[in-house]
């Protein structure tokens, strides 16, 4: 993982719907865990009620991760609700932020709100993560189209590219090194810098040869839930 990133205070995900920000967000907050005390995720996809960092409550809650999050999480109501508490992410310096923004203009706008206090936030990263898998984002055209509406929108400008292209669960190690000369073209001509590329665990050994990856588990609703009885299993058998 870029190095540069350990140095931020408030890290935002942002990218088009399915390019997996969630499961990066949630992965990135984990890993940031190990190594600090206080760390909070705030989740203002308030357009997407499919799949939310809310889905992973009580994963999060077992690290003790703070959720931030708005009281129509995990509902069906496209409502625009800023989660109370989220301004705590840029007023308390102690604490270290993932925010889980959501894909497009409309989700972005909950951004916006903060904006000033964002651009005053000298260690404050967004990070546009594109999956050249996803039909909405397999061009830069549309790459630069989705990163200029969130902008707009959010009133920041991105800082990096996160490279999170796959195929869900059947991703294979050549899937990866498949999208790596797309990625590297796509930050360039967005004249922002490659970060890392993102890889589900499980192949993650089979590409050790390469710049900047960082191995990550990628959970659906159902996941969630296998995970959190194996955890129970797991604690019961400590006892």
């Amino acid at each position: 993982m870029d190095n540069r990133l350990n140095g931020n205070r408030i890290t935002i995900f942002a990218g088009h719907y399915g390019s997996g920000k969630t499961s990066l967000a949630v992965n990135f907050a984990l890993r940031l865990r190990e190594r600090h005390e206080r760390v909070a995720v705030c989740d203002l996809d308030i357009v997407n009620p499919y799949f939310r960092t809310s889905d992973a409550s009580e994963l999060l809650k077992s690290r003790g991760i703070s959720l931030i999050s708005s009281d129509y999480a995990n509902t069906n109501a496209e409502a625009f609700s800023v989660p109370p508490g989220a301004a705590a992410l840029f007023d308390d310096r102690s604490l270290r932020g993932v925010i889980d923004l959501g894909g497009d203009d409309r989700g972005a706008l909950a951004l916006g709100r903060y904006a000033e206090r964002l651009s005053g936030a000298k260690d404050a990263a967004m990070l546009l993560v594109i999956n050249m898998y996803r039909p909405l984002t397999r061009d830069i055209g549309s790459l630069t189209g989705v990163r200029d509406e969130i902008e707009r929108a959010a009133r920041f400008r991105f800082t990096g590219v996160i490279n999170n292209s796959n195929l869900g669960a059947g991703t294979s190690a050549e899937d990866v090194r498949s999208s790596i000369r797309f990625a590297e073209e796509a930050a360039e001509r967005l004249s922002l810098p490659l970060c890392f590329t993102a890889v589900r665990r499980g192949i993650a050994h089979e590409l050790e040869d390469l710049r900047d990856i960082f191995p990550i588990d990628i959970f659906n609703k159902s996941e969630w839930r296998i995970w959190r009885s194996r955890e129970e299993d797991h604690g019961k058998g400590d006892v």
